[in-house]
């Protein structure tokens, strides 16, 4: 995946702290620690001008994804550079970012072909989402490969 993962810089979790440098990297860690992922063999950096980069060597691709969706939809955070790699492969999911109207299961259409398969997406996307039906525009979820899907 490597490269720049954009997010909503005004959409996401208020977490009541800037996210820059120490501080802010300190906020995004408690934040993915919260949450419970699994962030060994990962660093998540935030330089002065609240540029944030996650680095390292993840235990899956699934981690590594959730992870950079746990810093990416925080407020506050812009995008989030993907400089990490992980130890047991997979494959890689897309990024949806959520617009007014969206529901899981019309994502689910557009990237599957089918509503059906929501359930897959919600399941991607725990601990960050709750429930199937709270999510909100400028949030960006993981849309996972799935071999039967038709897109």
């Amino acid at each position: 995946m490597f490269g720049m993962i954009p997010f909503v810089k005004a959409a996401g979790r208020g977490l009541g702290a800037l996210i820059k440098g120490r501080k802010g990297k300190e906020t995004l860690e408690k934040e993915v620690n919260d949450l419970g992922l699994d962030t060994s063999g990962v660093e998540i950096n935030v330089d002065e001008d609240g540029g944030v980069s996650v680095t390292g060597e993840a235990v899956s691709q699934e981690m590594k994804e959730k992870i950079i969706l746990a810093v990416g939809n925080v407020e506050g955070v812009g995008g989030v550079e993907d400089k990490a790699t992980s130890v047991a492969g997979g494959r890689e999911s897309r990024f949806h970012t959520v617009e007014s109207g969206d529901t899981l299961s019309a994502i689910s259409k557009t990237y599957y072909g089918t509503w059906r398969l929501y359930p897959e997406i919600f399941e991607a996307n725990k601990p960050m989402l709750s429930d199937p039906d709270k999510i909100y525009p400028g949030q960006v979820l993981r849309i996972p490969a799935i071999a039967t899907a038709t897109s």
